[in-house]
């Protein structure tokens, strides 16, 4: 199978699991509305695509994220509990795994996001999420 087949076959799994939702995240709406912990993801971990769920480049320099539930290009502020320490980052893909999800993974980082936060050697943080507010131009 040649790459671009598999680049859209993946891309297809990840647009069917985007309207299934996971349990233990809520449609989002402004203000704080989860909990759990957060992980990172990079360009070099196996079964990192070269796009994210909404066709973007994945670049892992960015401050994005992938979250089940939050519509593409909301900005979510994520808060590490244990140091207090914030960033703001943007939706552009799915996940964590569904299995993570149901054992409290709530978000994934890009390794830049989640560095702003804690050392990557941490693997995991506990954070708290909040949805900002839409600003209209």
């Amino acid at each position: 199978m040649n790459r671009a087949l598999s680049i859209l076959i993946a891309a297809l799994i990840l647009l069917v699991l985007n309207f299934t939702g996971v349990e233990g995240i809520s449609t989002a709406q402004d203000g704080i509305f989860g909990a759990g912990d957060a992980s990172w993801y990079s360009q070099i971990d196996p079964g990192v695509l070269l796009t994210t769920a909404n066709m973007e480049i994945f670049n892992d320099k960015e401050l994005t994220c992938a979250i089940w539930g939050v519509p593409f290009n909301t900005l979510i502020k994520v808060t590490n509990v244990a140091n207090g320490k914030s960033i703001i980052v943007r939706v552009n893909d799915r996940g964590p795994a569904k299995r993570l999800v149901r054992s409290g993974r709530v978000i994934d980082l890009t390794k830049s996001a989640f560095s702003e936060l804690a050392s990557t050697r941490e693997g995991l943080i506990r954070v708290e999420l909040e949805i900002l507010p839409c600003v209209k131009k």
